[in-house]
């Protein structure tokens, strides 16, 4: 099969969809590896790295498209690309369609395969290509958070760690996923007064009991959200529905009470946000201010550091992308449940039903499988 590389060109995206050591993998089967001139170049792999294992740099953009059977990337295609995919093509990536309707209908109009990492599963009921990214997006956050937090940032000059006779800054984390644990153990190692709000009780029991009671849990109501929310110095939303808009449980009310030059990231923006006040941002303008409160939302955290990123990434991709090129995508697709769930959409039609129903639009049941 013909895998295709594009170099990413969202804002300030420095990541690869397949790296020089994984597209050895796929060459020593039979594949043939089409890379995007200076597409490693982000991550430090050179053109050269790749034609050391057998890939043929290409040109342009236009020229993976045209001759890939198979498109691999990181970040959801810009429209752009979106207009160079065709019937018949797959294309596997991050999508995060539930917030990007444009994207949607463009992927739709082409007529291509388009399977999302973020909704492949495993046996274990986990998302085993949104890990790697979560784990680095959580572990992001708090040291973002506490950048921003420093006065000559326009922080509130609070220092997480506190000193003795002066309290520890207060992180209140919405979600005790892969992504608000992550980010839990940073502030934890940093000193901070960590809380982490969750619905699941035995999430909850774990999370102490992991953390030796670091941590603390409680539960998530209104009235919970609101109180740790407003009296927190760092807010992080980790708030995740796999390929659903996420939830709005910070209010524009409660940033108004918050005090000024407190900070707020939200690791939820590629699915909407989970903040009322949430905007996406890049890394050439990562911040706003609402109410004087400080809001990080950069849609593509880490691709701030690429390298560490590409690889964690191909380490849980490459088993599927080998399947894929190797089976060809409907039988892939046909034996493995888990690759099929990441199916987003279908010859015009969207196949995951929470997509369908974020953006309003008819839903068709994947073929190749329940």
């Amino acid at each position: 099969m013909h895998v295709g590389v594009p170099k990413e060109i969202k804002n300030h995206e420095y990541r690869v969809g397949i790296t020089p050591m994984a597209a050895r993998e796929l060459i020593g089967r039979g594949h043939e590896v089409l890379v995007e001139t200076h597409a490693g170049d982000g991550c430090g792999f050179s053109d050269d790295a790749y034609r050391l294992v057998g890939a043929h740099i290409v040109d342009s953009a236009a020229e993976v498209f045209d001759r890939a059977e198979l498109v691999v990337k990181v970040k959801e295609p810009q429209l752009g690309e979106c207009a160079m995919l065709s019937k018949g093509q797959t294309l596997f990536t991050y999508l995060h369609l539930a917030a990007d309707p444009a994207q949607a209908d463009a992927l739709v109009e082409s007529g291509c395969t388009a399977i999302a990492y973020e909704t492949v599963t495993d046996n274990r009921g986990g998302l085993p290509l949104l890990t790697p990214m979560s784990e680095i997006a959580g572990r992001m956050s708090t040291q973002v958070g506490a950048h921003w937090l420093q006065k000559a940032m326009g922080g509130a000059g609070v220092l997480l760690a506190g000193l003795p006779g002066v309290p520890r800054g207060r992180v209140t984390i919405l979600g005790g996923g892969v992504a608000g644990t992550n980010a839990a153990q940073i502030a934890v190692g940093m000193g901070a007064d960590v809380t982490i709000i969750e619905l699941s009780v035995p999430r909850m029991r774990e999370l102490e009991d992991e953390s030796d009671n670091r941590i603390r849990t409680i539960y998530s109501t209104q009235a919970a959200i609101e109180e740790n929310v407003t009296n927190a110095d760092l807010v992080i939303g980790a708030v995740l529905i796999p390929g659903a808009a996420a939830p709005k449980l910070v209010t524009r009310d409660h940033v108004s009470k918050m005090r000024k030059g407190s900070v707020m990231v939200d690791i939820a923006i590629d699915q909407g946000g989970c903040f009322e006040t949430s905007k996406p941002t890049s890394h050439a303008e990562p911040t706003y201010v609402v109410d004087g409160v400080i809001h990080y939302c950069v849609t593509n955290m880490p691709g701030a550091v690429s390298r560490t990123s590409a690889l964690g990434l191909n380490n849980a991709t490459l088993p599927f992308t080998m399947q894929l090129a190797g089976k060809g995508t409907e039988q892939a697709l046909r034996d493995n449940a888990h690759l099929n769930n990441g199916l987003n959409v279908h010859d015009g039609a969207i196949t995951m039903e929470a997509v369908a129903k974020d953006l309003d639009r008819p839903y068709v049941a994947s073929p190749f499988g329940g």
